[in-house]
């Protein structure tokens, strides 16, 4: 009869150790879609609000940027935006001369583009024979290049000459920083303030297509 008992209790430990198996993995199972959803979570508020990676694809910013540069934009500083919306928070200060901002393109708001600010709301821009003037100061920045010895007058296109333009409110005039090669503000106008999505602030990875190496001296350079 002893015997029985302890066949019974071996028979119903194995039938409970049975049972308790499918609990177990659905809780494994479960604590993975946990893991999972709150790193997508994470990843896309960081994305939204905090930073963003950026692919350089054309020379308009050379030589600060080369095509291939990837760079971490700051997307917060100006106040992080809220998605579906115009409303931004937590605002850290307003774009200033000189930040190189990535935006979306005026024209094509699928496309991203990065340039460099030339004037905020308030001043006025000119450009005379290749020189850019803010407010009837010469504006030399020292990372501006012209790789195009020839001058094109104002009536074939304004890259070279363009009358006076006074930058209206929440607006920016943004040119980029290989000056003969780049198609920005001289051409379309302003960039909106709600069309910034951030400043870039430094290269995690340079990768020259044409040689095929690694531009090891870019990676972890700061952007000014």
């Amino acid at each position: 009869m002893e015997d029985y008992k302890n066949v019974c209790n071996t028979k119903s430990e194995q039938s409970v150790d049975k049972a308790a198996k499918p609990v177990k993995a659905k809780h494994i199972v479960r604590e993975y879609a946990e893991s999972i959803l709150i790193a997508v979570l994470l990843a896309m508020v960081i994305r939204t609000f905090v930073v963003q990676a950026f692919k350089i694809p054309s020379g308009s910013m050379e030589d600060t940027l080369l095509i291939g540069d990837h760079l971490l934009v700051n997307k917060f500083i100006y106040g992080a935006k809220i998605p579906l919306t115009d409303t931004r928070i937590l605002k850290i200060r307003d774009p200033r001369q000189g930040d190189v901002i990535v935006f979306e393109y005026p024209e094509d708001p699928s496309k991203d583009f990065i340039k460099r600010v030339v004037g905020v709301p308030g001043d006025v821009v000119e450009v005379k024979d290749k020189r850019v003037f803010v407010n009837g100061k010469l504006y030399a920045n020292p990372h501006e290049v012209h790789k195009e010895q020839d001058t094109i007058p104002k009536e074939m296109n304004p890259r070279d000459f363009k009358d006076p333009v006074k930058v209206p409110a929440e607006s920016y005039f943004v040119m980029g920083d290989n000056r003969d090669r780049s198609y920005d503000s001289r051409f379309w106008g302003f960039v909106t303030k709600d069309k910034i999505k951030g400043l870039a602030f430094i290269k995690y990875w340079s990768w020259d297509k044409e040689k095929f190496r690694v531009r090891l001296g870019n990676i972890g350079r700061l952007i000014d």
